[in-house]
């Protein structure tokens, strides 16, 4: 163990509290670096966390394709009138990644493709048809692969999904219109062709043999007591707590499940269209479609940053376990999938792509309700990665200023 990760591993956060403030740390130049964030960085994120009006944030690194160093920063929540401001985010805390599930959700749809279960380019209607798709021909087009590389021409969300048929913008595969529809709706493939709940296909496919024990793209109450609450900018609060999202469509989902005996993990399509009605009276404002109260493979993934490092472990690792991606899958993932011109940035599938002086990265960042935001970034070349969650609407500043202590590396990404 380097004496950085050393010291880095033993600085508690009353003392990094106390530490005078200190510049962010320049941008490296060494590519063999690894991507701990230095000493200068960890000192100085209690300032800029207060700065920022960011509460809680975590960090995990991986290197050489195993996790090599995580940390959590400030608390779970600081709203007023909520229980548990004293709760500090620590390495079991969860936080909402938001549309970082997309690449968790897109490699066990590959490990079902690479047992056959599903096929990269059929058509998304030859496994589910959902009653809110638009009879409009271009539905029949959209393949598996249109959804993990975005080019189904697909919304990102209905204005109301209660009344709105779903329905292509554009004809599928010309262009890239970034679409958590489209996801949601293979999801519903995907439960159609296992028979199982996303959470159950998750579990088996990837959390368990990842060791990623605290992930659930559902809800319970002792992720409840877990999970961060989201803040607005600095200065909201004093006017109460922002709409948490997710959080309040599951707490209006939640005694349903409890009185039916069948946990929100284990809820299919048609056990949130069943209790769509009842939830939706007992939580107008949050509820409007079923969609709200199920998992979501597009936005509703809940973990600890060390759990999410042990997802970009397994897309980094030179010699991944037998039970992951045939290589040829996971090279797909990494690799650009649909050609648009003038593009700075390209699509793998599930995954973002940039070309940077030091080579080829991918990435994805995660925002929820505007007050949960998270970022991933992986260099599967040098077998590492880093992750970063927090639980305001500035923690995308946050979360860059970390990349760029802790890579060198100033990303496209963050300023197109």
């Amino acid at each position: 163990m380097s004496r950085r990760r050393l010291l880095a591993a033993g600085m508690g956060l009353s003392t990094l509290a106390l530490a005078p403030p200190l510049a962010c740390a320049a941008a490296r130049v060494d590519p063999d670096a690894d991507w701990l964030p230095p000493e200068e960085l960890l000192q100085d994120l209690p300032r800029q966390m207060q700065a920022l009006g960011v509460p809680g944030a975590g960090i995990a690194v991986v290197e050489r394709g195993r996790l090599a160093w995580s940390r959590g920063f400030g608390v779970l929540q600081a709203l007023p009138g909520v229980h548990g401001q004293e709760a500090r985010v620590d390495d079991a805390t969860l936080f909402e990644v938001a549309s970082m599930s997309k690449p968790v959700f897109a490699y066990a749809v590959l490990q079902l493709v690479d047992r056959g279960v599903l096929a990269l380019d059929a058509p998304v209607v030859a496994y589910h048809r959902p009653a809110y798709l638009a009879d409009h021909p271009w539905i029949d087009r959209i393949t598996v692969r249109d959804v993990l590389r975005h080019s189904t021409g697909l919304p990102n969300w209905r204005k109301d999904p209660a009344t709105e048929k779903l329905v292509p913008a554009v004809e599928p595969g010309t262009r890239i219109d970034y679409s958590g529809e489209a996801f949601v709706w293979l999801q519903l493939a995907v439960e159609a062709v296992t028979g199982e709940s996303l959470d159950r296909t998750m579990r088996r496919l990837l959390f368990m043999p990842a060791g990623m024990r605290d992930s659930s793209y559902a809800w319970d109450a002792a992720m409840a007591a877990r999970s961060v609450h989201g803040h607005g900018l600095p200065g909201e609060s004093l006017s109460g707590p922002p709409p948490q999202g997710l959080r309040e469509a599951w707490d209006a989902a939640l005694p349903i499940a409890e009185r039916w005996r069948k946990p929100l993990s284990e809820w299919r399509y048609a056990d949130a269209e069943r209790a769509l009605p009842l939830a939706r009276a007992s939580a107008p404002g949050a509820v409007h479609a079923a969609g709200d109260i199920m998992a979501n493979s597009a936005a509703s993934l809940r973990c600890t940053v060390r759990d999410y490092a042990r997802f970009m472990a397994v897309m980094v690792q030179a010699e991944p376990p037998p039970w992951a991606l045939r290589p040829a899958s996971r090279e797909a993932m990494l690799r650009r999938q649909i050609e648009v011109p003038g593009r700075w940035t390209d699509k793998g599938l599930g995954w973002n792509l940039e070309a940077t002086a030091r080579g080829p990265v991918f990435y994805h960042s995660g925002s929820n309700a505007g007050i949960f935001k998270a970022f991933a970034l992986g260099d599967a070349a040098r077998g590492r990665a880093i992750v970063i969650a927090t639980n305001a609407t500035s923690g995308n500043l946050l979360y860059r200023r970390i990349v760029r202590a802790s890579t060198g590396l100033d990303l496209l990404a963050f300023d197109v």
